[in-house]
């Protein structure tokens, strides 16, 4: 990182930098009982911070207060990390630099969750981190309630309450570079029924129409499936689907 980007005071492009080698005789000293060695490693790694930090910035933009709690994610990294583990730093502090910022996000979220519910859901989070280490992959609810002796419905419903609300213009799937809105994959069986069903401009339009595109407005809009749905009966890829239904909406606007 050559660019300067200042920080809370710091001036990121003055950093120092160290080998893995030097990390990990630095970590030694400091568990060592060389706590001065703690600040110049702290400063050596504030770089994880700031890539971490990158992929939350688009929901949460103020940099600032992202910056600060990652570098509350490094400091627990450094004071927990195990030398017997035989990793680089780096691989152990990224989940932890993660798991700090999440856990503010979640804190601040804007819709406000029962306090006894956000502590069932960061025990099953607890639980769903020690089972997967342990089965090798992510563990199913239904595990993760039978570890906590909770009911399945409670554990489901702890998750989905810290879970971030995702905007309806967020992309949920990316296909050579198409994205796909959450807003493409909701139906619409009402509104579009009856708009397209009562113009018969509109149908008129649609006549001009290739077959497949004709086919694809009619299962979106007279029937109400989404574009994963419609992607199956057809045979083709859901973003092939996507452009087409974009293709022939711009036809039938033209046509009118």
């Amino acid at each position: 990182m050559t660019s300067k980007i200042v920080l809370c005071g710091i001036d990121t492009s003055k950093l120092p930098k160290y080998t893995a080698k030097e990390q990990l005789d630095m970590l030694k000293r400091i568990q060592s009982g060389e706590i001065e060695l703690k600040t110049n490693f702290i400063y050596g790694n504030l770089r994880l911070v700031l890539s971490v930090m990158h992929r939350f910035l688009p929901r949460y933009p103020n940099a600032e207060d992202l910056f600060q709690v990652g570098c509350v994610g490094l400091i627990k990294a450094i004071d927990n990390f195990d030398l017997t583990l035989n990793l680089r730093f780096s691989t152990y502090a990224v989940p932890m630099i993660v798991g700090e910022i999440r856990r503010f996000l979640r804190d601040n979220n804007c819709v406000r969750v029962t306090r006894s519910l956000r502590d069932l859901a960061y025990q099953a989070l607890k639980v769903r981190d020690k089972l997967e280490g342990q089965i090798q992959r992510e563990p199913s609810v239904d595990e993760i309630a039978e570890e906590l002796d909770v009911e399945v419905k409670s554990v489901s419903m702890a998750l989905e309450a810290i879970a971030e609300p995702m905007s309806l213009y967020d992309p949920i799937y990316t296909d050579d570079s198409d994205a796909i809105s959450l807003m493409e994959q909701v139906s619409d069986e009402s509104e579009a029924h009856s708009k397209f069903s009562t113009s018969v401009s509109i149908r008129e339009a649609m006549k001009t129409l290739p077959q497949k595109e004709r086919e694809i407005l009619i299962m979106r809009y007279f029937m109400g499936k989404t574009q994963i749905e419609i992607s199956k009966d057809v045979g083709i890829s859901q973003a092939q689907v996507s452009r087409l239904e974009k293709n022939a909406l711009k036809s039938v606007r033209r046509a009118l």
